[in-house]
């Protein structure tokens, strides 16, 4: 593979560009094997969790709610979004594989903003959901129906490829030139964004208006369902009211607090102000982190899950093993 020097000046006399550099998380050869071995634990443990939950709920009649609906439907995207990023990523650590095509780097993109987007509309879809079963139980079954489920689910991914499309078309309608490194692991909107040499302040406004329209819309929803709950369980003036608040509210408002966080600080600001290494350390939340977290927070504190889990592992107690040996096995 040729040197980022002679490719990045090949680049200099030439617009189109038909593939970019990706420079990583780090380019000390001593941290990359260490990083390789935890972010594949990380992956494997986030897919294991995530597809694990997927059959959990799927196989289970005691799951078939709507809270675990929706739940199911966070797992299948966190690994997915996980998918698009982490293998590029541990490539890029283990075998020095840094160069992604220009479609490539497109297509990663775009699932990867589409699955980011169902997750945060998903999360506002859950605190919904939480807002019926406390506020207006009497009336929880006829609000929070199968179709309104479903017509959660597939609004929010309508919506979220609609929003990625717009992310796709602003970021790659810009000319690129001079260079074709990222600062980056991955492709993320704002890294490919400062790659280019045509004017694109618009493109920065379109980015941040969109941005800030899906991620402050989901959390108004999420900030009024809670408000709306934490009112109920003031007025029922009983410490059972106060700890079922606390088991339904503590592991949702800790993903939501995380993963808006990261996304808020990386996306709600112009790409000027942005500094590459501390975007990057963030995005690694978002990406890897967050996608193993969802399935632990969210349904290892739930009793129905838990006696599900509990009901799987002694039936199929060779199957958990044989998982546990693929992700311990020796990598390198």
């Amino acid at each position: 593979m040729a040197s980022c020097d002679s490719q990045t000046t090949a680049m200099e006399n030439n617009t189109d560009v038909t593939e970019f550099i990706l420079l990583g998380l780090t380019s000390a050869p001593g941290l990359q094997i260490p990083l390789f071995i935890i972010f594949r634990f990380i992956y494997l443990v986030s897919v294991v969790g995530n597809l694990g939950m997927i059959v959990l709920i799927l196989t289970d009649s005691r799951l078939h709610i709507p809270m675990d609906f929706f739940l199911s439907n966070l797992s299948l995207v966190d690994f997915c979004y996980s998918t698009a990023v982490t293998p590029k990523v541990m490539a890029e650590l283990l075998m020095g594989d840094q160069v992604i095509s220009y479609n490539a780097c497109a297509a990663q993109m775009f699932f990867f903003v589409a699955l980011a987007t169902v997750e945060h509309f998903l999360l506002a879809s859950m605190a919904y959901d939480r807002y019926a079963a406390m506020c207006k139980p009497l009336h929880y079954t006829a609000t929070m129906t199968t179709s309104v489920c479903a017509g959660l689910a597939a609004g929010s991914c309508i919506c979220s490829f609609l929003n990625a499309s717009v992310h796709i078309w602003d970021t790659f309608s810009l000319s690129f030139c001079r260079s074709n490194l990222i600062h980056h692991f991955f492709c993320d909107v704002p890294a490919v964004m400062a790659l280019s040499c045509s004017g694109r302040h618009v493109s920065e406004l379109v980015l941040v208006f969109a941005a800030s329209f899906d991620i402050f819309f989901a959390l108004l929803v999420v900030f009024v369902s809670y408000l709306s709950i934490f009112v109920t369980v003031l007025k029922m003036h009983s410490a059972e009211g106060y700890l079922k608040a606390l088991s339904t509210c503590t592991s949702h408002l800790t993903t939501v607090s995380i993963f808006y966080g990261t996304v808020i600080f990386m996306y709600s600001q112009p790409s000027s102000s942005h500094s590459m290494d501390t975007d990057k350390i963030a995005s690694v939340f978002y990406t890897m982190v967050i996608p193993v977290l969802n399935p632990l927070v969210y349904s290892l504190r739930n009793k129905e899950v838990k006696g599900a889990f509990k009901k799987a592992w002694n039936s199929h107690p060779s199957s958990f093993c044989f998982v546990a040996h693929i992700i311990f096995a020796p990598t390198v």
